[in-house]
């Protein structure tokens, strides 16, 4: 364990900046609330020309295309679902370069409503020596009796923070420290890299009390060990700290090692027409999770979590034009979990929010976030090729300088395409790019993003 007593460390106590809020900060609260405004009425617009579209049309999907060039007929098949493979290739500062392979496995379990159920993993390995083995579980039982839904993870990983709050890193601990020796820097030099083994085991399991509302109970373990902090500098006279050191350090971690291993409840309710890519309906959760020294926590704490899900159809013709809503929020007590275990972007189930920004690149003890995706046919008869607009905005706050949600929020933006691949069970090849505040990302997944 470390001895803190060599250290009086109270770093995180820094003054907040102070004054009227900057227009800049008003205009992304404006985008922020308006999310929901914006693509409904583009969406609207266009229903006019979606309900001219031919209803005899039938939707088809990547199988239909390959046959047809190899003049081959259609099979007749039982089969509810398949299995989906695709390469995974990227790049990017943090990871370098990326590549991998990955799948879904669609199905569904005897019962005349029985829902979709899904099963997706990978396997990534990067050119800084990162490897990444995923595994997440939606299953719904015979007649959506029970539904399992599970986040499986381990990574040898390397990734940057910035310190708590949507602000960060302008009111981060590394721009203090800069700022004392007046150097001029930028958001990317202020990145503070960190090296970490990653284990993550969260499984959950709900019983349906009635037509759409389940509740249950899960196991939720996150787990942090080797952790490098590479800017860190404790030498004397040219000491450079961190957050995750800091904050540790104030809190009583260690900096390089901690976990949170919780119990938890929740409750669900979800209309969804399809969990894979739903065209309407909702789903809704909200859920309490207790952190236990007994099981081996480095503190008790008790924190929570709400998610929605929304999808409003905009077409009575063509079932692929709808507009999608998605907002989450996360709240845990100041200094009861460990740094890197705090409510962060891309930590979702599916690591899917904050498009346009790194994962991680957002982090606080309490954090809200909000989405809003139109998605449209581009295939007007076939249903093969989609495409999506979507907007994003984050907010976490930072209690120890007295950052509230909403005093900081960090909007994303994009567009995407999507390719049909498995039509019975709606499974889309998502191709989509992102852009954040002096950020980028590209993104190649199996399903919707949410």
């Amino acid at each position: 364990m470390y001895d803190s007593s060599n250290y009086n460390i109270d770093l995180l106590r820094f003054h907040a900046n102070s004054g009227v809020r900057p227009i800049k900060f008003i205009f992304m609260r404006a985008i922020f609330m308006l999310l929901g405004i914006l693509f409904p009425f583009f969406a609207f617009a266009q229903d006019t020309i979606q309900n001219k579209v031919d209803t005899t049309c039938v939707q088809i999907d990547m199988s239909d295309v390959i046959r047809k060039a190899f003049h081959k007929t259609e099979k007749v098949s039982d089969k509810s679902g398949g299995l989906l493979l695709f390469p995974i290739i990227g790049s990017n500062p943090a990871i370098g370069f990326m590549m991998g392979v990955g799948g879904q496995l669609a199905f569904k379990r005897s019962g005349e409503n029985t829902h979709y159920s899904m099963i997706s993993g990978s396997a990534q390995y990067t050119t800084k020596n990162q490897m990444l083995f995923l595994m997440k579980n939606s299953i719904y039982s015979k007649n959506n009796k029970f539904f399992l839904t599970g986040d499986w993870r381990y990574q040898i990983f390397s990734q940057p923070t910035y310190g708590l709050g949507t602000d960060a890193p302008e009111d981060g601990i590394l721009d203090y420290q800069y700022n004392l020796s007046g150097q001029e820097t930028s958001i990317d030099s202020l990145a503070q890299p960190l090296k970490f083994n990653f284990l993550r085991f969260y499984q959950s399991i709900s019983y349906n009390i009635t037509r759409s509302l389940y509740i249950g109970a899960g196991y939720y373990l996150d787990s942090y060990s080797n952790i490098v902090d590479e800017k860190l500098n404790l030498t004397p006279g040219d000491t450079l700290l961190t957050s995750n050191y800091a904050y540790s350090k104030k809190y009583g971690f260690n900096p390089e090692k901690y976990a949170s291993s919780a119990i938890g409840l929740n409750m669900v309710s979800d209309t969804r027409d399809n969990m894979i890519n739903a065209y309407k309906g909702h789903y809704a959760m909200i859920s309490w999770n207790s952190s236990l020294k007994i099981l081996g926590s480095d503190k008790s704490a008790d924190y929570f979590s709400m998610e929605g899900r929304f999808f409003q159809p905009l077409s009575k013709t063509n079932p692929r034009h709808l507009i999608a809503f998605w907002v989450m929020g996360e709240s845990s007590p100041e200094g009861e979990l460990p740094y890197l275990i705090l409510p962060a972007t891309a930590y979702d189930q599916r690591s899917r929010s904050g498009r346009g920004y790194a994962q991680g690149r957002f982090r606080g003890n309490q954090m809200m976030y909000a989405e809003t995706e139109y998605r449209f046919p581009i295939s007007q008869c076939s249903g093969l090729w989609g495409g999506v607009l979507f907007a994003n905005a984050t907010t976490a706050n930072n209690p120890t300088l007295s950052v509230d949600l909403f005093d900081s929020i960090k909007p994303g933006y994009g567009f995407g395409a999507r390719l049909m691949v498995d039509k019975k069970s709606r499974t889309n090849l998502a191709m989509d790019i992102g852009f954040g505040e002096n950020s980028f990302g590209f993104y190649l997944s199996a399903g919707e993003t949410f």
